[in-house]
């Protein structure tokens, strides 16, 4: 028997199946299902298919992050209309204004597990991958059948593997490496395909490190992305698990490394990328496009108004800690805003502890409620026209921001940080001396 991908293994078990193969398709039961402040227009759909009642209560999740504290009359009702149908539905499941982004609430929560499949409706759903999850996004729609019947049909991805290599030089984050896998293969270079991480340079990640690179590979239009758990992994959410559950840590941590599912050495793969990370530099995407990508040598010098730092993809404690290290003493440029917004109310809570919020605050910095807030051109960060921002993102097509009329450069945190104290995209060793 050939071997199997993640993929084909995760499908299989949430489809109730012996074994599938690439391109079947399945019937797959999630065992996580959520959505953010659409979930009052996903509710609207899920009554129009004459149901009332949601097939698994315990299996949803809702979490207020894309408009908090909601900045529009129209946004504070969807947040009304959320928390009705979460009441009236019994999903107990619910992260109000001020928790922070799903897919950062969502993992310190434990909500899901390595082995498990989640569907989100939100585009950068593959995040989950971290976990050694299958995760994917879905539209409302789709959603909204998830919640009558407890499953939806899927195509089983044909799956990629990049092989990470090398030490990473300071200064280089998994960030960088995103952008440039993404200016090498093209945006669309992933599409429906589910990527396979592994490697040295891999396991050697931090814990906050780890999600930006299944979060980033939503750019390169992958259906999941997966790094493969370890006992760095199980350490960080077996705790988490057990207090959600109410069982020993020894116990959960036990089941946890069980339930993991990882691809065989013989599996099958489309393709195979293999990079030796201690020969990356940090790297920009310049407007209007992820894979419009540039080594940071080459962007230099680029005036800047806005420096945003945060998002599903950068907001983590290592993210603020990393921009408090290249503004300490120092002050944001005239003529440059810098604000920045923590992932979740525990990292946010964590970087006061740290003083790293003292120290952006002390270098000028604006900080939000945690959520996604200019990230999607919601408020909190919205540029003028002709403006241009900087951003830890994921996203800078055009209008991405708010303001069609407007720039985003995307790079990793100190980048950022340092961009915002020099007023210019900038280097941040030549920020720190």
């Amino acid at each position: 028997m050939a071997g199997k991908t993640f993929a084909e293994k995760a499908l299989a078990r949430a489809a109730g199946l012996p074994g599938v193969v690439a391109g079947q398709i399945v019937d797959a039961a999630p065992d996580l299902a959520f959505s953010h402040d659409n979930t009052a227009p996903i509710a609207r759909t899920f009554y129009s298919l004459g149901v009332t009642r949601v097939k698994y209560p315990e299996r949803l999740a809702f979490t207020m992050d894309h408009a908090v504290p909601a900045p529009t009359t129209a946004h504070a009702q969807n947040h009304v209309e959320a928390r009705r149908f979460a009441a009236e539905q019994g999903v107990t499941n619910i992260f109000d204004v001020g928790r922070g982004i799903c897919h950062q609430v969502l993992s310190e929560e434990a909500l899901a597990r390595p082995g498990d499949t989640v569907l989100g409706a939100d585009s950068h759903t593959p995040h989950f991958g971290w976990l050694g999850a299958f995760a994917a996004g879905v539209g409302r729609s789709e959603m909204a059948a998830v919640w009558a019947t407890g499953e939806l049909w899927l195509r089983v991805p044909d799956s990629v593997r990049v092989y990470l290599t090398g030490d990473w030089p300071q200064g280089v984050t998994s960030k960088d490496f995103c952008l440039r896998l993404i200016g090498d293969q093209g945006a669309d270079g992933g599409i429906y395909l589910s990527i396979e991480f592994d490697g040295p340079a891999v396991s050697s990640l931090s814990i906050d490190s780890r999600p930006v690179i299944p979060n980033m590979m939503a750019e390169f239009g992958a259906k999941n992305a997966y790094l493969a758990p370890d006992d760095s992994l199980f350490d960080w959410l077996a705790p988490r698990r057990a207090r959600r559950v109410g069982q020993p840590v020894a116990a959960v941590r036990e089941e946890m490394a069980a339930r993991a599912l990882y691809p065989d050495s013989d599996a099958t793969y489309l393709a195979e990328y293999h990079y030796d990370v201690s020969q990356l530099e940090p790297m920009i995407a310049l407007p209007h496009r992820v894979d419009k990508v540039k080594p940071l040598s080459e962007v230099r010098g680029v005036r800047v108004q806005q420096a945003f730092l945060g998002t599903c993809t950068n907001g983590r404690l290592e993210d603020l800690a990393a921009a408090a290290d290249v503004v300490r003493g120092r002050s944001v440029a005239a003529g440059t805003r810098f604000v920045v917004i923590p992932a979740s109310s525990e990292v946010y809570m964590a970087a006061l502890r740290a003083g790293h919020i003292e120290t952006l605050l002390a270098a000028g910095a604006a900080i939000g409620t945690p959520g996604c807030g200019p990230c999607m051109g919601n408020h909190m960060g919205v540029p003028a026209p002709n403006e241009v921002t900087i951003s830890s993102a994921n996203r800078n097509f055009q209008g991405r921001m708010g303001t069609r009329d407007a720039e985003v450069y995307l790079a990793n945190p100190a980048v950022v940080a340092a961009t915002a104290i020099a007023g210019y995209i900038v280097d941040p060793r030549e920020v720190m001396g």
